[in-house]
């Protein structure tokens, strides 16, 4: 038997998230799928981010076990050949039996918030962006951003329904930047709570648009109530970029 870990890259608008659903279907749903019928065996694999319905990722990381005599290395190339277009495994290696992606002392994860900011919107955007019509300040939104970086109990910027004792978590940092009229909100940390990056981005974005002054974040952090904070932004917007573990990535690199 031997582990093999996988970094997945997605579009997720047509599924209902990572994690199995009773109500549609799932990345880990198809991946599950195509390896067992691949190796001939019931696999099922263990993800590191559980990303929500209509979430999209560049590097998520899995893990399965198989007896497939198919080598590590090149279990991706066998695997893609079965997914469609909207899955794609970019790397697959070996690793110990008791690795596990979401159980290990050193992890940080980015992700990037996107938003296309223009007096219209974009149908070749639509899908891995939200669209906000009115002008931004994105001087505001970094001081505003400011504010949630470092180590705090971030539960006014977390689903009510999120199901964990400790809502304690750290930010590393956040970088915002305009390119056009593309923003890009970049969140790096050592873990995330349900919705808790769309509800930073929702947040920041009522700074921007002038509805809440830049040290309202640090009022809505110190609350510490979910009502306080802005809205959940769409899904859409949100991207899953990279998991690390110590200093390498999957892909071990520095």
């Amino acid at each position: 038997m031997r582990r093999i870990r996988i970094l997945v890259a997605y579009d997720g608008t047509d599924y209902c998230g990572w994690q199995i659903q009773p109500n549609g279907i799932t990345v880990e749903e198809v991946l599950n799928d195509k390896l067992s019928k691949l190796t001939g065996e019931d696999i099922h694999v263990i993800g590191a981010s559980r990303t929500d319905s209509g979430v999209h990722a560049l590097g998520n990381v899995a893990v399965f076990d198989t007896e497939s005599p198919i080598p590590p290395d090149r279990m991706a190339y066998a695997l893609n050949q079965k997914l469609s277009e909207d899955i794609v495994v970019v790397r697959s290696e070996e690793v110990p039996l008791d690795w596990h992606p979401r159980y290990q002392k050193q992890v940080t994860k980015t992700y990037e918030y996107h938003i296309y900011n223009a007096a219209f919107p974009n149908p070749l955007k639509r899908r891995y962006s939200a669209f906000v019509s009115f002008p931004m300040d994105i001087e505001k939104m970094r001081k505003g951003a400011s504010f949630l970086v470092g180590e705090h109990d971030f539960v006014s910027f977390c689903n009510v329904r999120t199901n964990v004792e400790d809502t304690v978590r750290r930010i590393d940092g956040i970088e915002i930047d305009k390119k056009g009229e593309d923003i890009t909100i970049r969140v790096t940390g050592n873990g995330f709570l349900y919705n808790m990056v769309r509800i930073v981005a929702g947040t920041l974005i009522r700074v921007g648009r002038g509805f809440y002054t830049p040290e309202k974040v640090k009022e809505i952090l110190d609350a510490k109530e979910r009502t306080k904070a802005g809205v959940t932004a769409p899904p859409e917007g949100l991207v899953l970029v990279e998991i690390k573990y110590g200093c390498q990535g999957l892909e071990g690199r520095e």
